[in-house]
């Protein structure tokens, strides 16, 4: 190793990703230590980082050409000491004059002033603040002001941040192309439309509330009761959209951006109240770019009856009008299995979905409409690579005996599934095609029968949540006020 030329030592240690690896071949000779603390751009720090000044200026002076660091005190306790304050952070930026990507979660020591040091780093491109309870929009605006070139922000869990000067500066002035706001409690969909000028340049959005979410909030001030209108805010080349826990009804607020999107190829839809099917047709009709989809949706009341909001016309349209459709999820939340017009999509509808596009992975949560013959349908994909069917209750034996069938089909996944059994796996077994096999809190199949029916087999008896803990204890709220949000909020 000592007499490689050094062009191609930093070749190997560039393809050498994980940094434990990485810590362990620098340690073989004083010049792979010395090669791999000129190349490295990347360092990512948890709660064992010494925050003291002389730890840091050794730490990071010791990585001249970093452009990425991130800083991560997730599962921090007082007991481990110290975290990384305003002077710690200064103390980095001091020694990473290339530094363009930051991200800070938890670090709840880190406050405006903080941010001011960051303003000053002329070459920062993305930065991202996980929990930062303790900054404020006055903080921000520096950074809007200052970091010219910022193109990636995103905000997650800061609730001390109020008026919105900054978002207004960065649409007029800046050049964000990724904006990302998630439980801020002091920003509304309402604050978001004075981005203004700068949604026309954004390619990635998304915006998520919890908690309370259906509760009373802001109200768009342009709205007039039974004046339509619209805002004239350009989005045309946005390409990945994600709306999580808003209303949209009443008030138009973000719904603008499902009547302007015309290059998504990302689009992610969970739990918003308010959906109108007819603009949803309208959207996908002009997005013929669109690859992944994910809806994720509860019956309200329309009309006279619970169901939710969207129904084969959508995926009709969606199936003749998206052909590079490759990535599908289908969850639907709070639907009685007893009641399967609780669910406004049919099984022929889907499986005419899945027929029509090169879908390749594809998702069912809470789909009790889907039975064996749906999973006879869904093996004629002739592109279907991956299948995760989540509590899916009318499935039996026999679909998978149909599944099994499926051309490409390599990955699949089966959680509370509780109507498949051994018999059903012992078809899985005896066709030897599966590359993965995933099976969470499906009672009626045990371990031994389904340890050869895959090259990898992860098997569990527990139930494990889909989604996120904090979505579903959102959801879970969320059913409480069942009653009161169904007679306010209709399809």
């Amino acid at each position: 190793m000592e007499g490689l030329p050094e062009p191609l030592l930093a070749e190997i240690i560039k393809r050498i990703t994980s940094t434990s690896d990485l810590n362990s071949l620098s340690l073989v000779s004083k010049q792979l230590y010395s090669v791999d603390a000129e190349h490295r751009n990347a360092i990512h720090v948890g709660c064992r980082l010494n925050p003291t000044t002389e730890a840091l200026a050794s730490l990071f002076s010791r990585f001249p050409n970093l452009a990425k660091v991130v800083i991560n005190y997730s599962g921090w306790t007082y007991s481990q000491g110290d975290q990384l304050n305003n002077q710690g952070l200064h103390v980095l930026l001091s020694h990473c004059p290339w530094l363009s990507d930051l991200t800070l979660s938890f670090c709840s020591y880190i406050n405006d002033t903080g941010l001011g040091y960051i303003s000053h780093c002329k070459t920062l491109r993305s930065l991202r603040l996980n929990y930062a309870p303790e900054i404020t929009s006055v903080g921000l605006s520096l950074v809007a002001i200052r970091c010219r070139y910022l193109s990636v922000l995103h905000l997650v869990d800061c609730k001390a941040i109020a008026s919105v000067e900054w978002l207004m500066y960065l649409g007029k002035h800046g050049s964000l192309e990724e904006l990302v706001v998630k439980d801020c409690k002091g920003i509304s969909q309402y604050d978001l439309l004075k981005f203004g000028p700068g949604w026309a340049k954004l390619k990635k959005f998304e915006f998520e509330i919890n908690g309370k979410y259906w509760s009373s909030g802001p109200y768009d001030p342009a709205y007039v009761t039974g004046y339509p209108y619209s805002y004239d805010i350009c989005c045309e080349n946005l390409k990945d959209l994600r709306l999580a826990h808003i209303i949209t009804d009443q008030e138009i607020g973000l719904r603008f951006l499902l009547g302007r999107c015309k290059a998504l190829e990302i689009l992610y839809l969970e739990y918003v109240i308010g959906l109108d099917e007819s603009e949803m047709i309208a959207l996908f009709k002009r997005c013929s770019n669109l690859k992944t989809i994910s809806l994720r949706l509860m019956p309200l009341r329309c009309g006279i009856q619970f169901r939710t909001a969207l129904t084969d016309d959508s995926l009709t349209v969606l199936a003749l009008s998206c052909p590079m459709l490759q990535v599908v999820e289908l969850t639907f939340t709070f639907c009685d299995d007893d009641w399967p017009t609780e669910i406004g999509f049919t099984q022929e509808g889907i499986v005419k979905l899945i027929q029509s596009c090169p879908i390749r992975s594809l998702v069912l949560n809470g789909a009790s409409i889907l039975n064996d013959e749906g999973m006879k349908g869904l093996s004629s994909s002739q592109f279907l690579e991956t299948l995760e069917l989540v509590d899916c209750q009318s499935i039996m034996d026999a679909g998978m005996n149909f599944i099994v069938q499926a051309p490409c089909l390599s990955s699949l996944t089966l959680r509370k599934c509780d109507k498949v059994t051994d018999v059903g796996m012992s078809a899985l077994v005896r066709a030897q095609k599966l590359e993965s096999l995933t099976i969470i809190g499906c009672r009626q199949i045990s371990k031994e029968d389904v340890q050869w029916a895959a090259k990898t087999v992860k098997y569990s008896k527990e139930i494990e949540s889909h989604d996120s803990l904090k979505a579903m204890n959102i959801i879970l709220h969320a059913n409480r006020r069942w009653s009161a949000m169904n007679s306010i909020y209709g399809c």
